[in-house]
């Protein structure tokens, strides 16, 4: 900001409007570039006079100070918002919750000048400037993250609140499309009164958008007014799952040769999608995705089993026991692999790991091809000395 500040005013009250423009002439460093009682006009005005500061009253027709606050911050983004407000307490907590400012009718000298003070405060932690060019990575296996470039190393994103965090999650999981305020109100204060809950949207979604800027993080997230929704515009974006998922499709069937690549693609997915934050609404891709993960998983264990890669098949049965503890297949399989191995105390431990994880999380029994496995191999290497694996035991009977 320049040393003398230019402020626009928007108040529907034509008393109230002037008592500001009033005071405010009254101090210095303070050029009133423009004053409405229309936001709408407001909206328009801000194109062409880009304000370092827009003084809004809350409470007016067409359109509240909030939302036009909302449609402000895209048009002219540098510019900090106070808002004026006659008795809204809830509101209040909620913009020193955010760090907005306000200040209260009817207007103090004082307030006001204390509110220039820090508008004019040198900032300690200034906007960065975006990195043209460079798309925004953003992790999601198995939290929220966003990358950013600070001084050549990365950083992640600092989240404020919870439900900041929350709000974002669900506007990138609903990227490119329409998300309607009501859906919002309904997901992340359902048992708050609407027009205490409506404030908290409007003010959380300043604060995203604020922090967004600060950082230089450019991913726009567009006031849809006539539509009542937001969308947010992940053009820029690198997607963590998306990725995941592209690699997926486009690589060859597993075999011997391009096991380096699959594992690769094993080894970008960290975990369940979103799965650190619980959201219930991303359960249905949350779960889609780790079907995808274990079928692949299987895939690439096989391969390296059946070309004689036995440690490495039996780490991707460990990651898979790791991300799906219920999967009896992958106790199986391990016990299979050791045997091939020679490691006959593993066998055993993978069974009994097998029996414990059963009669906890489910009370019930391994199935009846894992026990009788099991039984014909205690079996068989108490009858002979020299162990033989059991799966050469079974084929030889079969020969």
């Amino acid at each position: 900001m320049t040393n003398t500040l230019k402020a626009l005013l928007v108040d529907d009250e034509r008393l109230a409007l002037m008592q500001l423009e009033k005071m405010l002439k009254e101090l210095t460093d303070i050029q009133i570039v423009g004053t409405s009682m229309n936001p709408l006009q407001a909206i328009e005005m801000a194109r062409n006079l880009m304000p370092d500061v827009i003084f809004m009253d809350i409470q007016m027709p067409e359109l509240s100070g909030l939302q036009a606050a909302e449609l402000l911050q895209e048009i002219c983004p540098s510019a900090e918002i106070v808002f004026v407000t006659a008795f809204d307490e809830y509101a209040i907590q909620a913009f020193e919750l955010q760090a907005l400012d306000y200040v209260l009718k009817p207007l103090q000298r004082k307030r006001l000048i204390k509110t220039l003070q820090r508008l004019k405060q040198p900032n300690v932690n200034p906007p960065k400037t975006p990195l043209l060019g460079e798309p925004v990575s953003i992790r999601c296996f198995p939290s929220l993250q966003i990358e950013y470039k600070e001084n050549q190393a990365e950083e992640l994103i600092k989240w404020r609140t919870t439900k900041g965090q929350e709000l974002f999650a669900y506007l990138l999981h609903h990227r490119g499309q329409l998300v309607r305020k009501s859906e919002l109100l309904d997901l992340l204060w359902p048992d708050i009164d609407p027009k205490k809950a409506i404030t908290l949207l409007y003010t959380t979604i300043y604060q995203i958008r604020q922090n967004l800027k600060r950082n230089a993080i450019d991913i726009p997230i567009q006031s849809l007014s006539a539509e009542e929704g937001y969308m947010l515009d992940a053009g820029r974006v690198r997607l963590e799952s998306d990725e995941w998922e592209h690699n997926l499709r486009t690589l060859e069937h597993v075999n011997v040769n391009n096991l380096a690549a699959h594992q690769r693609v094993l080894d970008m997915y960290r975990g369940e999608y979103l799965g650190k934050h619980d959201y219930l609404w991303a359960e249905g891709d949350r779960q889609r995705m780790a079907m995808r993960w274990l079928h692949h998983a299987q895939q690439v264990a096989e391969c390296y089993s059946q070309n004689g890669m036995w440690n490495e098949a039996a780490g991707v049965y460990h990651r898979i026991q790791q991300e799906q503890p219920l999967s009896e297949d992958s106790f199986f399989a391990l016990m299979k692999l050791y045997d091939l191995m020679g490691q006959r105390a593993s066998v055993e431990e993978q069974y009994q790991l097998l029996l414990k994880m059963l009669e906890q999380e489910l009370n019930l029994e391994p199935k009846g091809e894992i026990t009788h496995w099991f039984e014909c191999w205690k079996q068989q290497i108490s009858d002979t000395r020299t162990h033989v694996p059991l799966w050469i035991v079974s084929k030889r009977k079969l020969l």
